[in-house]
């Protein structure tokens, strides 16, 4: 039965493929699972382009997929010592092309993915292989699509963990993911196994690199796309790690209700101001992104600011971040606060070019490869894939190979971003109709989306 019920869901993603021609439009996605449902406009409504979010998710596959390879390049190979920067104990700008030193776990020995700090392509003949910023997104994504539904249950998340993450090593899973993990195994539901009193790893990065995607799964309606993604965060995360996370989803889903009047840089410094509404005031979290925006408004340089940051958090323990005291392995080199403040680096002084913004979080430090695939996924979105390639000048692949790091999923495992974005259109079809009381149109490809009087609620102290 299991098998028979694998093969109806392969031959459904497979006819999902299909596209039908509706009036004078042609190419218009469907989803033969959900039954379209007439609605009539209301003046209010926001409306966006279905084709065009089409092509943008095909943007953030691709971005993310970019800037998380050549991330890994640099990853965990500058942490700190605990004490004023010397020479050498971060990257700087010059070192962009030079030779990759060694991780922390390198033994001496850089990373095989290239000799230099550089990006990392695939060619239109090879695949992208997922990796860890990739690929719980890409398993929530099939779960909501799977389960037709919006909003997961304890049950479908511990279902889908234990399905599609391998039980032996190596799984690639890392700290509170593998603590969940483990949990889960043995009969914890979520969000219990993010609860500090079951998983002391809670603290760590993980919400942040499974859940940003919930963000666009609801456009323009950050608080839906909060009320989508609380779960799946706090299998993982509370607290801190929590409201970091949240800040991620927040701005993805803003990413649609930005002014196209402004450039890029202007859409993402009001996204990020929007977002940071979500972080206590009292917070460390809010404490960073206060600290890193003033560094950069003053004019000096992101090296200078980041190494500020190591100083005034890791090394003084200022502004209520403490995990320097914990006396952690890496010193808390996974820990979401100091690679947020890391991310807010390569965010703000990258000011919406993609290249330079990867560039800035290959170099920055910590855990090089999360901020970059996160704000590789998101400008990947907002510039659609046509211009991350014309960005670079070149095609890219848009294969994609999940089970490099996951396991049981339809044909193999071997995916496209295409497929994969129109996946995720579908999911955004079932969250307008049932879950926002819109519209889809599908006629004029387009959604009918009620807006909401409230953007972002602030966090539960």
């Amino acid at each position: 039965m299991e098998k028979i019920k694998f093969l109806l869901v392969f031959i459904v993603l497979i006819f999902l493929s299909c596209t039908e021609k509706s009036g004078n439009k042609s190419n218009v996605v469907r989803d033969f699972q959900l039954d379209y449902k007439s609605y009539s406009p209301k003046e209010s409504d926001l409306i966006i382009s279905r084709k065009e979010y089409l092509n943008k998710l095909e943007g953030f596959w691709l971005g993310q997929s970019i800037a998380n390879w050549t991330g890994l390049v640099t990853e965990m190979d500058k942490v700190g010592n605990i004490g004023e920067v010397k020479t050498g104990d971060f990257y700087t700008r010059d070192d962009w092309g030079k030779s990759d030193q060694p991780s922390i776990w390198g033994e001496g020995v850089p990373s095989d993915l290239s000799e230099t700090i550089g990006f990392v392509f695939r060619d239109t003949n090879e695949v992208w292989g997922a990796d860890d910023d990739t690929d719980i997104e890409y398993m929530y994504q099939h779960l909501l699509y799977t389960n037709q539904t919006s909003i997961l249950t304890p049950e479908q998340i511990q279902a889908g963990w234990l399905k599609h993450i391998r039980h032996e090593e190596e799984n690639y899973l890392w700290v509170s993911n593998q603590m969940a993990f483990d949990l889960m195994k043995s009969g914890m539901l979520p969000p219990a196994t993010g609860h500090p009193e079951n998983n002391p790893e809670f603290e760590m990065i993980d919400a942040q690199l499974t859940t940003e995607i919930f963000g666009l799964f609801a456009p323009v309606r950050p608080d839906f796309a909060l009320k989508m993604a609380n779960l799946p965060i706090q299998t993982t995360a509370r607290n801190e790690s929590e409201w970091i996370s949240e800040f991620y989803v927040i701005m993805h889903s803003l990413a649609s209700k930005v002014n196209p009047n402004l450039t890029i840089n202007e859409q993402l410094r009001w996204m990020a101001e929007e977002a940071s509404k979500r972080l206590p005031k009292n917070s460390y979290p809010a404490d960073m992104y206060d600290f890193v925006l003033e560094k950069y408004e003053e004019g000096i340089s992101w090296e200078q600011a980041r190494d500020e940051i190591y100083e005034r958090y890791q090394v003084n323990q200022l502004g209520g971040y403490h995990i320097t005291s914990q006396n952690r392995y890496c010193n808390g080199c996974f820990a979401a606060g100091i690679n947020f403040a890391a991310s807010l680096v390569s965010l703000f002084y990258g000011e919406g070019d993609f290249k330079e913004t990867i560039k800035i979080g290959v170099l920055a430090g910590w855990d090089s490869d999360n901020p970059t695939a996160t704000w590789g996924g998101l400008l990947g979105f907002m510039l659609g894939k046509d211009r991350v390639e014309a960005a670079f000048n070149r095609s890219f692949s848009d294969q994609f190979n999940i089970h490099r790091t996951r396991q049981n999923f339809p044909n193999d495992g071997i995916d496209n971003f295409g497929n994969m974005a129109k996946t995720g259109i579908f999911i955004v079809d079932r969250v307008v109709q049932e879950e926002l009381n819109g519209g889809v149109n599908l006629k004029d490809n387009v959604w009918y989306i009620p807006n909401s009087n409230v953007d972002v609620l602030p966090a539960e102290k």
